[in-house]
């Protein structure tokens, strides 16, 4: 089974998030659908369900690795460069 091998580098607290909503989306006048918290920076995305696939965009962008759902009552976390939930 696959590993993710970058959580154990992740900052310690997590970081705090950004802003409430996926900013890109508001910008480009579209509503997120499942907001996702990058644990590198704190930044907002929305899920690839979303129009904007900001979160994806995010990682490509920065090439950070792993992000949380920033979704009430859930707390799972997926690896973007290793495609594995972490």
């Amino acid at each position: 089974m696959k590993q993710c091998t970058h959580a154990d580098a992740l900052p310690h607290p997590e970081p705090g998030p950004l802003s409430e909503t996926c900013p890109e989306c508001l910008a480009e006048g579209m509503d997120p659908v499942q907001l996702r918290l990058c644990l590198s920076c704190g930044h907002v995305g929305c899920c690839d369900s979303s129009p904007g696939r900001h979160a994806a965009r995010h990682h490509t962008e920065s090439g950070h690795p792993v992000m949380r759902t920033h979704e009430p009552g859930e707390t799972w976390r997926w690896c973007f460069v290793d495609h594995v939930l972490v």
